[in-house]
């Protein structure tokens, strides 16, 4: 028991950081520009495939993901400053009509580059098998190294808010957007960096759970969903509740899947427990936001008041 215990503590982790990847974008870009946007989906799935076809072409998983993730970076800054920072100025209707018309422009793009069917994104060969952490207790090489890309990358992005001018003006911009404004920050070009980071680590969470997890078409709708649930929880423009959240998220997901269906079978049948323990599982981490919000309306660590 110990043992299933620890191995659900390492797999919700490894989620959560994932999800911490795409809720850190997402909530900057939410809580500085006041924007809805649902594309953030589509750059997470976008940077899988430009990850998955470079990885192929050069046979090397880290080449794959270094230029991945700079390319998506790139797209990232280009779709603002083409498309969406014509939406800025605009109420939420029209910003979600207009982020999920390009969600469905960029499936379809997909689509028409890459074909219907997955492609496979393979993991380093180094890192291919399992690794022995306790006796008898061994877990995959390459989920711990997404564990360690998360906690670095989480270790990065505090530092970048905390301790350079950057992070004071996206601190300044998500606290109090005209007061960043008065003060003379340049709030285009900060927008426009925000969302290239946004979008960079969009592409690094694709890259890190692309052998995971099919590279499909439509990939990010769901994971998108799971990361609006964890911004809600922290708190909309805060990093801090975008971690705590993302972590809360994907303990409770990775534990209630699997903890559930044994108490399910301890306290009822198991026709009952076989239908209704995955059901109660999949709903754990709604049932988690409504209890933050009862309590804490505006998230855990929000960043505004």
């Amino acid at each position: 028991m110990g043992i299933l215990l620890l191995e659900q503590a390492l797999n919700g982790l490894q989620l959560g950081l994932m999800l911490f990847l795409l809720a850190a974008g997402l909530t900057l870009v939410f809580g500085i520009m006041d924007m809805v946007n649902l594309a953030h989906g589509s750059l997470y799935m976008v940077g899988a495939y430009l990850i998955a076809t470079v990885s192929a072409v050069a046979d090397s998983f880290w080449v794959g993901l270094g230029v991945g993730v700079l390319a998506t970076a790139l797209l990232g800054m280009l779709l603002e400053v083409s498309v969406l920072r014509r939406l800025y100025s605009r109420d939420h209707v029209t910003q979600v009509l207009g982020t999920f018309a390009i969600l469905l422009m960029c499936n379809e793009g997909v689509r028409m580059v890459w074909g219907s069917q997955p492609i496979s994104l393979n993991p380093p060969a180094a890192l291919a098998g399992p690794v022995e952490l306790l006796p008898g207790f061994y877990y995959p090489a390459f989920r711990l190294l997404i564990i360690g890309v998360g906690l670095a990358t989480a270790l990065v992005l505090y530092l970048l808010v905390t301790r350079t001018r950057m992070g004071m003006q996206v601190r300044a911009g998500a606290s109090n957007r005209d007061m960043a404004l008065a003060m003379g920050t340049n709030v285009q070009r900060l927008f426009t960096a925000v969302f290239g980071l946004g979008a960079a680590l969009c592409a690094l969470a694709g890259g890190m759970l692309g052998p995971l997890l099919a590279v499909q078409v439509g990939m990010g709708e769901s994971i998108l969903i799971l990361a609006f649930v964890v911004i809600v929880i922290g708190g909309i423009g805060s990093i801090r509740g975008a971690l705590v959240g993302a972590l809360l998220v994907g303990l409770v997901d990775s534990g209630g899947r699997t903890l559930l269906p044994m108490l399910f079978e301890a306290l009822f049948s198991p026709q009952v427990a076989a239908d209704a323990a995955p059901a109660v599982a999949s709903i754990l981490i709604y049932v988690l936001m409504a209890t933050v919000l009862a309590f804490k309306p505006r998230g855990l660590f929000p960043a505004h008041g």
